[in-house]
């Protein structure tokens, strides 16, 4: 294992090295490319996002759920390909926050940054609510006894148990690389095997005629024109980009990976496209199973569409119905503790590189991971819970929505800030016109378009849950306050830490010959 080379931020460099990258004193080539894959997975969490996001999708789109499974899917793979070029340029672990800031400048770079941490704090309390639920769901299936499953919803146990799993999560990502690997090879096979079998399963049933709503399968379920409104078109793709997201922490480990130019480039693509076809897998079976009426098992039963996978279980795998639920809370629990890596690091990147704190630059002379971010994370992401938690009934549905903008948000300014590095650079070869230019440059305008449009609708008081903040929707309201808390403190820390702001801990566009290693 490698020695950190610093446990606290650096001086700004001076001469030819002023505002290059700079090592953090992470662990050096702890992740290979099947590690990297396999947390990137973990991170994704498939049998979380899709119970969480499949109803919420049908409610929007129909039967078109595919279709917008794999819209979503274009621009993460476009953005994807921009990621991967940045990474081989500037390989560090600040991801978003640096490349942006290379790019446009600290201003736009530091926002970037606050996108992805603001981001992964969401989600990292919206999977440890989810987490509570499925743990006494799955209490009460074992036990038989239903009653257990409602004592989710008293809020005080309901909020003691999430802090439970986030101290638990906190735990293992604040130790190394290693431990966290290990961990997740369990985990993420377990999911894996019990979706397959639950869609295996549920297609065998449709085909034979024992399904709730037998549907055939149709090709036009692929079709997105047929979406009613782009309002509805947008609504689903924003929370089809919600179930992709996470592949980008197979980024933010790019300091502690073998091969870091190539590595986690390769990991991304791999993680985001074994996820697609996993995903279009259960879409697909649960269309032909249970169809999307309102009906008991309907997908469009919305007392159902925060829990698909829960309500469907007993029809489809009988006995062994506790399965689903075991493999949706240990897809929550793997990706509570596998989604610290990427917010941990991102605030590492931003102290170390006096975007934040010095504080937020130490790291753990014993794990070598970044142990007051990790702690600072858990402690937002469990304060944000619990308030949301008593603001809203609905905290699952608000908070996920809230969070496809925000993915939106921060994914566009890096795939933006793509085009814009590699500016004298894209007529080179066929290949960067593509890599460099082309690809980023759709994914990212399509991430804008959903993010305006999300926000605009998101003020309707009725959008998402229906919750409400003095007229204007909660989503809206959720989304426009995380912004605007960014630049309060972006402002702020400029006042108190200006070297970074002007540019002398890490400079515009820097050439990547400056870059120390």
């Amino acid at each position: 294992m490698s020695t950190p080379e610093s446990s606290a931020p650096l001086a700004p460099a001076t001469g030819d090295d002023a505002g290059g990258l700079s090592r953090k004193g992470l662990s050096a080539g702890a992740v290979g490319l099947v590690g990297a894959v396999v947390i990137g997975i973990s991170c994704i969490a498939p049998a979380y996002t899709l119970t969480a996001a499949l109803g919420p999708t049908v409610s929007s789109v129909g039967v078109q759920v595919p279709a917008i499974i794999l819209v979503g899917f274009i621009p993460m793979l476009l953005v994807a390909f921009g990621y991967r070029e940045l990474n081989r340029r500037m390989p560090d672990s600040g991801t978003s926050f640096t490349w942006a800031s290379r790019a446009f400048g600290p201003w736009i770079g530091w926002m970037a940054g606050w996108g992805l941490v603001a981001a992964t704090i969401i989600v990292l309390s919206n999977l440890a609510g989810i987490a509570v639920d499925f743990l006494f769901l799955l209490i009460a299936q074992i036990a038989g006894t239903p009653e257990i499953a409602e004592l989710a919803a008293i809020p005080w146990l309901n909020v003691l148990v999430c802090l439970a799993f986030v101290a638990g999560a906190t735990f293992v990502s604040y130790r190394d690389m290693q431990t966290t690997q290990r961990l997740q090879y369990v985990l993420v096979g377990f999911q894996v095997v019990v979706l397959v079998l639950f869609a295996g399963a549920a297609i065998i049933a449709a085909m034979s005629g024992n399904a709730w709503d037998a549907t055939a399968f149709d090709l036009s379920w692929f079709n997105p024109f047929a979406i009613g409104s782009f309002s509805a078109f947008a609504a689903g793709v924003s929370l089809s980009i919600f179930i992709f997201w996470g592949w980008d922490v197979t980024l933010t480990m790019n300091e502690e990976t073998k091969d870091p130019d190539r590595t986690p480039g390769r990991a991304a693509t791999i993680t985001v496209v074994t996820i697609v076809v996993l995903y279009l897998l259960l879409a697909i079976a649960l269309l032909m199973y249970a169809g999307t009426g309102e009906g008991e098992y309907g997908l469009g039963n919305p007392d159902i569409q925060d829990n698909v996978f829960f309500a469907l279980a007993g029809p489809i795998l009988g006995p062994l119905a506790f399965l689903v639920s075991l493999a949706v809370l240990t897809s929550s629990a793997a990706s509570l503790q596998s989604t610290f890596v990427s917010p941990a690091r991102t605030l590492l990147a931003m102290g170390h590189y006096g975007a934040l704190p010095p504080a937020f630059a130490r790291v753990s002379p014993r794990f070598f991971t970044p142990g007051y971010a990790t702690l600072v994370s858990a402690v937002v992401a469990a304060g944000f819970y619990a308030i949301m938690r008593f603001v809203s009934e609905n905290v699952l549905w608000d908070t996920i929505t809230t969070l496809g903008m925000m993915i939106c948000f921060y994914y566009g300014i890096t795939a933006f800030a793509c085009v814009w590095y590699f500016r004298k650079q894209w007529f080179d070869s066929v290949r960067n016109v593509f890599f460099t230019l082309i690809f980023p440059l759709v994914g990212g305008v399509i991430l804008a378009v959903i993010f305006v449009t999300t926000l605009v609708d998101s003020m309707d008081p009725d959008y998402g849950s229906g919750s409400s903040v003095f007229g204007l929707g909660l989503v809206f309201v959720l989304g426009v306050t995380i912004i605007l808390v960014g630049v309060v403190i972006m402002v702020w820390q400029a006042v108190r830490r200006p070297a970074f702001f002007r540019g002398e801990t890490l400079s515009l566009d820097a050439p990547a010959s400056a870059r120390r290693r």
